[in-house]
């Protein structure tokens, strides 16, 4: 379950005002939302916006061609069908992009998701460029906990990488996180031989001295990176062993969250360091997610091509119990897994930003 510290914040937990509420009691919630593969659907990652304030070498090329704004999603919209998912079984909630926080009004997202009955957790992934001053708000609002991507320690390598980014400010939005209690923290780094590989025991070690979670995520093929992915690709296996040369690592039990990454401490640690192999160790038979695109398309499969609109049917009226029903129909055609090979893209994916990650 999710904690609530600090001030009363908003309804929840069945104790929600107005919206929706009248549906709520026509439609029982579901205990077999499950794909072919009897995997339980129990998570949604919703993209608020594909926009980004960085363009990270490895995620959004040059000439990204951008979500019109009359084909996003309002908040209202974007709440609603999170509305319909958690009464078909989904508990938990990822609010990310694009950058969520460049999206303005963000904690009124926030609010409509935590008035939602049954939502356990709501979590945020964000560059955490904006988030020092937005944290105590959406802590307030209902955000239980953040991701934070980071694939440097070093101010001009970060700046290289993310093409603009501050270090500084990214420091002190997760400074921010953790005096908001919006924890577990974990820091997301994407290994790149010759970028970025030399500061692998340096992430390591951070761990010993903050209770954060470092994961270690190899580099996926995308289109927009096909050139550069079989160059820049350290498998987990290969960061494992370079790690183990500092000291064992102890295997540790995951923290709160749905990811798929395998984890390990050293000795004392507050923190831990995390895998996340989608190539070298392909995890699928755990997945147990959707994803909710910024334009309003169900997607299945993070590297894939199967989806299903929405905001169609959605904009076009129709009633929770068909929307329920479109829902249900794509699932029951969601894939075993993905196909990622090294320096081949598996779907028509440019950027991680078009989907969420």
């Amino acid at each position: 379950m999710s904690r609530r510290r600090g001030g009363p914040g908003p309804p929840r937990h069945g104790q929600a005002e107005g919206f929706g509420r009248e549906s709520d009691r026509t439609l029982a919630m579901s205990d077999t939302f499950q794909d072919p593969f009897g995997r339980q659907i129990t998570y949604v990652r919703v993209s608020v916006t594909d926009r980004c304030n960085l363009k990270c070498v490895y995620c959004i090329p040059d000439g990204m061609e951008w979500v019109e704004k009359s084909d996003v999603l309002s908040y209202e919209e974007m709440a609603r069908l999170i509305r319909v998912l958690a009464r078909m079984g989904v508990r938990r909630v990822r609010l990310t992009g694009g950058e969520p926080t460049v999206r303005r009004d963000l904690a009124t997202l926030v609010g409509l998701v935590r008035a939602i009955p049954s939502v356990e957790e709501i979590s945020l992934s964000t560059n955490a460029l904006l988030l020092e001053p937005m944290a105590a708000e959406l802590r307030a609002a209902g955000v239980d906990r953040v991701n934070v991507s980071l694939d440097s320690l070093r101010a001009d390598r970060f700046r290289e990488i993310t093409r603009g980014g501050d270090l500084d400010r990214v420091l002190a939005g997760i400074a921010a996180a953790e005096r908001e209690d919006l924890r577990p923290i974990k820091i997301n780094v994407v290994a790149m031989r010759g970028v970025n590989e030399d500061e692998i025991e340096d992430f390591a070690r951070v761990t010993r001295e903050r209770p954060w979670h470092v994961r270690f995520i190899e580099m996926m093929p995308l289109l927009g990176n096909a050139d550069s992915q079989p160059q820049r690709f350290l498998s987990s296996d290969q960061i494992h062993e370079r790690l183990s040369a500092i000291d064992a690592l102890i295997p540790e039990t995951p923290p709160a969250g749905n990811g798929p990454a395998t984890y390990f401490r050293y000795e004392g640690a507050p923190g831990s360091i995390g895998f996340i192999t989608p190539l070298s160790h392909n995890f699928c038979d755990r997945c147990n997610r959707v994803r909710l695109t910024a334009r309003g398309h169900l997607r299945l499969c993070l590297f894939g091509d199967d989806e299903v609109d929405l905001r169609t049917p959605l904009r076009a009226g129709a009633p929770d119990e068909e929307i329920t029903d479109i829902i249900r129909d794509a699932v029951r055609v969601k894939p075993e897994r993905h196909h990622l090979e090294l320096g081949a893209a598996s779907s028509r994916l440019i950027a991680l930003s078009q989907t969420g990650g």
